[in-house]
């Protein structure tokens, strides 16, 4: 197992330079700056030597390879550099925003934990009957509906109409998080909820269940100590993909929120152009999904021994 860690590990350099290759590319293909953007932005109209002196002092006059491997250099001595918007160390801005994102992560994989779960496995139990027609309509419902629409009625109805949480959030509280952890958990428990279902149903119909019921056992016993545990391995991998996109923001909730996480970061310097910025969330969401299926797989391990890593022998 050591081999195989080391392994993946591994596997996140090219990845790294892969993904940071690629976007920096995107970015120069756009065809603009952060000077341009920034002259846009403020109305004012600047000269071709202003412009030019401007994408000097920041090096975007020089060729595009000769960016990408000087933002490599500094990256390898642990420099981010600096925002090309607001002036500021990029690692420490970065910093800043992750308390955030990790709250709203946290509680939106709790919230998705309890309602896909139970209503899943209570769907399975009662398939075809009125309480599984019910649930299966609420997915369906909740899978159709886009997340700035369900984030603007839950405004609408929370903030406005019943003002008990704020439209605009004030802070890392539970208060200002409640609207977008419910809006992110409802779809992704309607999403959640099928795959569950779909898995506890696949288990039911296996021999063991039956032989279990023949020898007396309770099916309540089957269901949560062998049914529920031989679905663990789908649930987890729902949950690791859940965790890595959380991570790395959900920018159309954090914009409508105004959630001062790393999403909405993310969205302000594609929309200005600082290469650093984007650079450095290139950066996180690559050692995050690494990180996270890194954890998933050895996790299966653990849940389901039957399951072999790679390099392993046994």
């Amino acid at each position: 197992m050591k081999k195989y860690v080391i392994r993946r590990l591994l596997l996140l350099i090219p990845v790294l330079l892969g993904a940071t290759f690629l976007s920096f590319a995107m970015m120069s293909i756009a065809g603009s700056d952060v000077v341009v953007q920034r002259a846009e932005a403020s109305g004012v109209t600047l000269s071709p030597e202003v412009l030019a002196a401007e994408r000097a002092k920041l090096g975007l006059d020089q060729p595009f390879l000769v960016q990408y491997f000087r933002w490599l250099g500094e990256f390898l001595t642990g420099d981010l550099g600096t925002s090309y918007v607001s002036g500021n160390d990029v690692f420490s801005t970065f910093l800043s925003k992750l308390p955030a994102t990790l709250l709203l992560t946290g509680t939106s994989v709790l919230l998705t934990v309890v309602i896909s779960v139970p209503l899943g496995i209570l769907s399975a139990v009662k398939q075809n009957r009125l309480t599984d027609y019910l649930i299966r309509i609420c997915s369906f419902i909740g899978n159709s509906l886009p997340n700035f629409f369900v984030a603007l009625v839950l405004m609408y109805v929370f903030s406005i109409h019943f003002p008990v949480f704020p439209v605009i959030s004030n802070g890392l509280s539970l208060q200002s998080a409640a609207l977008p952890t419910l809006t992110l958990a409802i779809a992704m428990s309607a999403k959640y909820l099928r795959q569950v279902r779909a898995a506890v149903l696949e288990e039911l119909n296996k021999e063991y269940v039956t032989g279990a019921k023949a020898r007396g056992v309770r099916f309540s016993v089957t269901l949560w100590k062998s049914v529920l545990r031989a679905c663990l391995v789908t649930i987890l991998t729902l949950l690791a993909l859940s965790i890595g996109s959380l991570l790395g923001g959900t920018a159309i909730v954090e914009s409508i929120f105004m959630w001062d996480g790393v999403g909405k970061l993310a969205v302000d310097a594609i929309n200005m152009r600082d290469y650093p910025m984007i650079q450095a969330y290139v950066v996180w969401m690559a050692l995050i999904y690494v990180v996270i299926n890194l954890i998933t797989d050895l996790s299966y391990r653990i849940l389901d021994p039957r399951i072999r890593l790679g390099g392993d022998k046994t």
